[in-house]
């Protein structure tokens, strides 16, 4: 007989998150960028997530990671930000660096996977011709998420 009740929990959570640094300041030069990305990847892993993606450009960075039921998006944020933060101005020692104070964070569906984990390795191409500020207002827009142009 096939029990079929509920009696554990699936989940399938993923985000397309992005940052960019205070002021949109270029502080990650390509020799930097593949550590800071791994860095990253690996605070998501020490929290039980998993970073699909990492990558990013000298001024933001974009992940495709894949949270529990428990992560609290707000909380892995903060943890992600503070501990890269600390993280840069250490290791790659620039003291006065931050991240901005926002965030934006897109849920997408696990069929979807490879389509945003290509379009983050494809950042650098995809910035010779598209800004920053373009690319996230387009994240909006297809988020159908409000927002004030600032």
């Amino acid at each position: 007989m096939v029990h079929s009740g509920m009696s554990s929990t699936h989940t399938s959570l993923h985000y397309h998150i992005v940052f960019s640094t205070k002021n949109r300041e270029p502080h990650f030069g390509s020799d930097v960028r593949t550590r800071l990305h791994e860095y990253l990847g690996g605070i998501v892993r020490g929290l039980d997530g998993v970073a699909n993606q990492v990558g990013g450009v000298a001024d933001h960075v974009h992940l495709a990671v894949g949270l529990n039921q428990t992560h609290r998006l707000c909380d892995v944020m903060r943890e992600l930000k503070a501990n890269s933060s600390s993280w840069v101005k250490t290791e790659l020692g620039i003291k006065q660096f931050q991240w901005q104070e926002g965030y934006g964070a897109f849920t997408f569906g696990a069929p979807d996977l490879d389509r945003v984990a290509g379009y983050i390795r494809t950042q650098e191409n995809h910035h010779r011709v598209t800004t920053f500020q373009e690319e996230y207002v387009a994240m909006l827009a297809r988020g159908l998420v409000e927002y004030k142009e600032e």
